[in-house]
């Protein structure tokens, strides 16, 4: 119900003992160091032929680079021939971070860049904006929005950044005719003049409106907003993000739309239906959505209904919650929608917008969306009907052991036929004997005492409880899938990742209850008859207890919906220690791909950004950033030159290291 699940503290310093020495590939010698404040580097003076001017496809203004979430650029200056000689051009420190030690929580930072207006627009954790110069970093304006900074929804402060929009006819010497907005946790929405950088006054209240006037019921916490709008016309579409697991019933699911110039309050969707939303909650969009202008819908991703493992207060169908709801645009009408998971006990939130594609298929051109999944399904539909692209079958799944009362599980779920699964699911994974070695069997004992009868076996409260593969950290994460529209080729990062959950009657809870991190161990579910916890499976050791890989990056051909290539991506690391590159590491942010052959990925535990062969699959160039770059790069034109940046600003559910820098790539001047 809100955004990434914790899915790597397994990385522990103790894997790197003596015994284990074998295993550790290299030691990475030096922490990138933290600067103090807002602060500019720009890389030796080089040179590009001669300064031509904009083309199609120079900006990347919205989150995803376009409404349908392509994340795709049409530019070729940097390309599979070239590519091995990109350089730092430029970078930019916030000062905007923590790591959680000095009063503030720590920072999580996964902010796309916004290249609009021939300026470089970033927001910060701190919820604050900066409007830089794309050539080198330099501060045009910056705005504070003063927000408070505490972790009212999230275990830290997060944001995914900014939106832009402006007028289709901007008129000279007047305010607000291009907007920059940011949003913050205490729900406040927040509209700049992209200029100046000053609040746009008819916005709201002098700049401001409060999502929060729309919180009206179960109202425990604020409707966060760390996912900026999707600008579609004079339309902003706003969801929000809660507090996971906390409660049985939450402030229910709702999406805005709001005036783009005056904050006016257009239509809300309600995923919950009204009596839904009194026993029940959240099913609400805390991730980006899809928009297709011409044929007028918004494509929203829609996360599972509140309490998350536990549906006896809901055992009639909940048909929009955990689906991919296509809505018109200018009425927030439901023209259709497809649920990915009947009743959700899984927590499998729809989590990244749905990628809109147009393919060819038999022949056939079709007008596609793919939406990928936690579960590492990539369902694909006609976007104008939702209709299946490939078949999508109704399969019988596991139906528990009778130990969760109340509880009425759905006997099929949907499976997709095209493309295969991206994770093997249908069977226990095979516990790693290097683990199992240096927990004296730790490992087998664990997945002993695992219920698993393949995906969608539901919670319970016996023994150590359901093992959960793929569990709630993904399959895929929120960044979702790129697309190549010449060569009709899809990419997607995915995570291996095994947890296991078990849920306490509410006696049972309060005795075992023993804290949380950062969104794993134990939570209440207050309201419900049982609390829960999560944990990633692993020895004593912290070391992970199923095999590697941990994360791959596939390309997947869209005119047959067959696997082009798959391969490691990342390594697994941490305090200094670099792990086989075999191995892979898991990922939170998504690739970006070019007309140059390439693809854009930072999103592993190693903090590096990598260029790979969209062709091949071969890593091409690589570099060292100052965090994990958890957040999507941005591709852009700027009098001629081609650039890539990458937001480093880390995320504790991988790795314990954070950053504020914003990093900014280019081919050398000629």
């Amino acid at each position: 119900m809100t955004h990434e699940r914790s899915i790597a503290p397994w990385m522990n310093p103790l894997l790197c003992t003596a015994a284990l020495a074998a295993c550790v590939l290299a030691v990475h010698a030096a922490s990138a160091q933290t600067p103090g404040g807002a602060k500019a580097t720009v890389a030796a003076p080089a040179s590009l032929t001669a300064e031509a001017p904009n083309r199609a496809g120079a900006e990347w203004n919205s989150f995803h680079g376009q409404l349908g979430a392509q994340k795709y650029s049409p530019l070729d200056q940097i390309n599979v021939g070239n590519v091995d000689k990109l350089e730092k051009a430029w970078q930019f420190h916030t000062g905007d971070v923590s790591d959680g030690s000095g009063g503030l929580p720590p920072t999580v930072w996964s902010a796309t860049p916004i290249f609009a207006n021939n300026t470089l627009y970033i927001g910060t954790p701190f919820y604050r904006v900066f409007a830089l110069d794309p050539a080198s970093g330099e501060v045009r304006w910056e705005f504070d929005t003063h927000s408070t900074l505490e972790a009212m929804t999230q275990p830290a402060l997060k944001t995914r950044g900014v939106a832009y929009w402006e007028a289709e006819d901007p008129q000279a010497g007047q305010p607000c005719q291009k907007i920059v907005y940011i949003g913050t946790m205490d729900a406040q929405l927040f509209a700049l003049d992209a200029d100046t950088g000053r609040k746009c006054e008819a916005f709201g209240r002098h700049g401001v409106v409060n999502i929060n006037e729309q919180n009206t019921l179960h109202a425990k916490y604020p409707l966060s907003l760390l996912q900026p709008p999707t600008v579609a016309g004079d339309h902003l579409i706003l969801g929000w993000a809660g507090k996971d697991w906390a409660y049985a019933q939450a402030p229910p699911g709702t999406l805005f739309s709001l005036n783009a110039r005056t904050g006016d309050l257009e239509w809300t969707f309600h995923a919950l239906d009204a009596e839904m939303r009194k026993v029940s909650g959240t099913a609400n969009v805390w991730t980006a959505v899809s928009v297709d202008p011409k044929l007028g819908l918004v494509y929203v991703p829609v996360s599972s209904p509140s309490p998350n493992y536990w549906g006896g207060y809901w055992p009639d169908a909940v048909p929009l919650a955990t689906s991919t709801t296509a809505l018109d645009l200018e009425t927030g009408e439901v023209v259709w929608s497809r649920q990915w998971v009947h009743h959700d006990v899984w927590d499998y939130d729809i989590n990244a917008a749905p990628t809109l594609m147009d393919i060819t298929v038999g022949g056939k051109k079709i007008p596609a969306l793919m939406q990928s999944t936690k579960q590492g399904f990539l369902f694909v539909v006609n976007r104008k009907t939702g209709k299946d692209v490939w078949p999508i079958e109704e399969r019988p799944v596991p139906q528990g052991d009778g130990s969760v009362k109340g509880e009425q599980l759905s006997p099929t779920q949907p499976f997709p036929t095209r493309p295969a699964p991206l994770l093997e699911q249908a069977r226990k994974p095979e516990v790693w004997r290097l683990a199992d070695i240096a927990g004296a069997g730790e490992c087998t004992r664990l997945w002993e005492q695992l219920e698993y009868h393949g995906m969608y076996t539901p919670p319970t409260t016996r023994g150590e409880g359901a093992l959960a593969y793929p569990d709630s950290a993904g399959g895929v994460q929120w960044g979702g899938v790129a697309f190549d529209p010449a060569g009709q080729t899809a990419v997607v990062n995915v995570s291996h990742i095994v947890q296991y959950i078990k849920l306490f009657e509410r006696q049972a809870y309060d005795e075992a209850d023993s804290g949380a991190g950062n969104e794993s161990g134990f939570a209440p579910q207050q309201g419900a008859p049982y609390g829960m916890r999560l944990e990633v499976a692993t020895n004593w050791l912290g070391m992970p207890c199923w095999r590697p890989p941990y994360g791959e990056l596939v390309a997947l051909d869209m005119h047959t919906g067959s696997v082009k290539w798959r391969r490691p991506v990342g390594v697994s690391q941490k305090y200094g220690f670099f792990m086989p590159e075999s191995w892979g590491s898991p990922t939170i942010g998504g690739p970006a791909v070019t007309a140059g052959g390439l693809v854009f990925i930072g999103a592993s535990m190693d903090a590096k950004v990598r260029a790979y062969s969209l062709e091949t699959g071969e890593e091409l160039w690589s570099d060292q950033a100052q965090a994990p770059v958890v957040a999507n790069p941005a591709v852009y034109s700027y009098k001629g030159r081609e650039y890539v940046a990458f937001v480093a600003g880390g995320n504790s559910i991988i790795k314990e290291q954070v950053g504020d820098q914003l990093v900014v790539y280019a081919l050398p001047r000629e």
